[in-house]
């Protein structure tokens, strides 16, 4: 079952202590029991329980601490497939213990990108001390617009540097032992350039210029906008300069932003439970809730959705772990998981709501917390436009310039992801070069995944034959649409590639291009709704518009044999 299950977790791990961590997190969870879990989400109460857990176990230490800088401990590793399971099990659990864990991989992405090794070092003492981290990039004004960054560092006579400025919606900031900072070099008298050289700098929580403002959420997460009121930084304290300096920023970035796609399939995985749970134990109008066709439907798209989110991120991570300066593929691949799981993980919780309505407000369901923070993933690290804008780059080489890569196996090795850190300039995005993807699509043979691949075919011959106009390549919104077509595309190349590893069979392949082949026509009616769509264009998305072949058999069969059977697979304890 490729689905998390805390109560039946025997998945096969590399090694021994990451199968503790695993377990140890989930007795942590279970034992405290979900009814606290929502007392604590209620009061907004600042989870240092579990704070004072991952200290005691040394599990950020562990799980973030590259072995370069583990002082000889074995276990220690910066290991992105078990990063994996560690944030899908956090998310399962509440989304407020999985942030403060993403905030600090962010905080940390700087330092373990410096040259700096003195700060390397002391990340790495405080961190197995049970130290968590913060990413000041966002400003008030500005969000995650880097290039306008007001935070400044000011050049004094003796070769110091005085902080100034602000820095808003950054997590962790309450009591981050290590904050990096992202900011400009002044001139003397204060002000910045246009040319200004761009700056990471570690600061610290509790120096007496460092002014944690507020909490701008009303959450049990602090997420803090801190002030550096002539905070005295030394070239000690300097993690970064000019393009090296931007580079962190967007690169660390690259490793976060991925995190978010296991949140949503954390949160959607303990719903879909709690969701089938009640449906199956619920009797309305002389019928079981799940004997109506209507519920079927939603429950089985809503697992079909989810294993696809899982297949997809979890195949990710393997490009991620061999990336190098001649294979960037993950470049695609991670803001793929970042803006379409994070979506996918909307669909499913609203496909669960329309099922138990009312029951999603209840305050003692853990479904309460799932509706509310299913929406924030995708808004985070970069809005889905971004990330689609982004993926837009990687189309011509994907999908019309193939190249010859190694056959890609699962990555579960013990080692750890040095390239992560020193991914090099963060441009080229265009030149970045693509395996074939046709080869996934002929690995199975159903008959909705011929149809998305009729979808495909006539989705390139549009490209060639009535592509984006020059006033439409100036249209974000129009090649926001386009983007999503693509993104289906490379959606399926990986969740194909995955189910053949996981050994999925045909009836799961089929479910899920049931549903992408609904989406495809979803988006490409989009497109030719578009205002600036032209006749040519409209007349190829009418073409992609294409019905699921209907299988009654298969259909009975995923509900029969994967989907109720879920209604008593997990619940959390009380």
């Amino acid at each position: 079952m490729i689905l998390l299950n805390p109560k039946k977790h025997t998945r096969a791990y590399p090694d021994e202590k990451s199968r503790e961590i695993m377990l140890k997190t989930i007795d942590f969870f279970e034992r405290k029991g979900l009814a606290k879990i929502k007392q604590d989400d209620h009061q907004r109460v600042w989870y240092r329980d579990f704070l004072d857990f991952q200290r005691d176990e040394k599990l950020f230490a562990t799980l973030l601490t590259p072995a370069d800088y583990a002082d000889g401990d074995p276990d220690k590793r910066w290991d992105t497939y078990r990063i994996c399971e560690f944030n899908e099990i956090l998310g399962f659990y509440g989304l407020p213990y999985w942030y403060t864990w993403q905030v600090s991989i962010l905080g940390l992405g700087p330092i373990w990108m410096t040259k700096n090794e003195a700060l390397k070092k002391k990340a790495a003492k405080l961190i197995d001390e049970g130290a968590i981290f913060a990413f000041g990039l966002s400003e008030k004004d500005h969000g995650a617009d880097i290039y306008s960054t007001e935070m400044k560092l000011v050049p004094q006579p003796d070769g110091t540097f005085l902080a100034s400025g602000r820095k808003y919606y950054i997590g962790n900031g309450n009591e981050a032992a290590m904050v990096s900072t992202f900011g400009r070099i002044a001139e003397p008298d204060g002000t910045i350039k246009k040319d200004s050289e761009y700056v990471f700098f570690a600061a610290y929580y509790d120096h007496e210029n460092y002014d944690c403002v507020q909490n701008v959420v009303n959450s049990q997460n602090f997420v803090s906008e801190y002030a550096l009121n002539d905070y005295p930084i030394t070239e000690e304290d300097i993690l970064a300069r000019g393009p090296f300096a931007w580079d962190c920023a967007l690169n660390t970035v690259n490793i976060g932003k991925y995190n978010l796609g296991w949140a949503s399939i954390g949160i959607c995985t303990h719903a879909l439970y709690e969701a089938v749970h009640h449906a199956a134990n619920r009797n309305l109008y002389g019928m079981w809730v799940t004997d109506f066709p209507h519920v079927k439907q939603a429950f089985v798209d809503a697992y079909s959705r989810l294993v696809a989110m899982k297949l997809f991120a979890l195949r990710t991570a393997d490009y991620m772990r061999v990336a190098s300066p001649e294979d960037r593929r993950y470049m695609l691949f991670n803001p793929a998981v970042k803006m379409k799981v994070t979506t996918q993980g909307e669909d499913v919780i609203d496909l669960l709501w329309d099922v138990i309505a009312a029951k999603g407000f209840e305050k003692d369901t853990y479904f309460e917390m799932a509706a509310r923070d299913i929406r924030a993933l995708p808004k985070l690290e970069g809005t889905v436009h971004v990330n689609v804008a982004l993926i837009l780059k990687f189309m011509p080489n994907y999908l019309f310039n193939p190249q010859d890569f190694p056959p890609l196996d699962t990555q579960d090795q013990t080692t750890s992801d040095d390239f992560l850190f020193d991914q090099g300039p963060a441009k080229g995005l265009g030149k970045i070069q693509f395996g074939d993807y046709q080869k996934a699509y002929v690995l199975y043979d159903t008959p909705n995944l011929r149809v998305f691949k009729e979808q495909i075919e006539i989705f390139k011959e549009s490209l060639f034959a009535a592509g984006p106009t020059d006033a439409q390549k100036m249209d974000i919104d129009f090649l926001l649409a386009i983007g999503e077509l693509f993104t289906l595309v490379v959606y399926g190349h990986l969740i194909l590639e995955n189910a053949k590893i996981h050994g999925l069979d045909d009836d799961h392949v089929d479910q899920i291009f049931d549903f992408l082949v609904r989406d495809f026509s979803e988006f490409a009616l989009q497109v030719h709704n578009k205002p600036s769509s032209t006749e040519a264009q409209m007349a190829y998305c009418m073409k992609m518009i294409r019905k699921p072949v209907v299988d009654a058999d298969r259909y009975g069969r995923m509900w029969n044999n994967w989907v109720y059977p879920l209604k008593d697979a997990y619940t959390m304890t009380d």
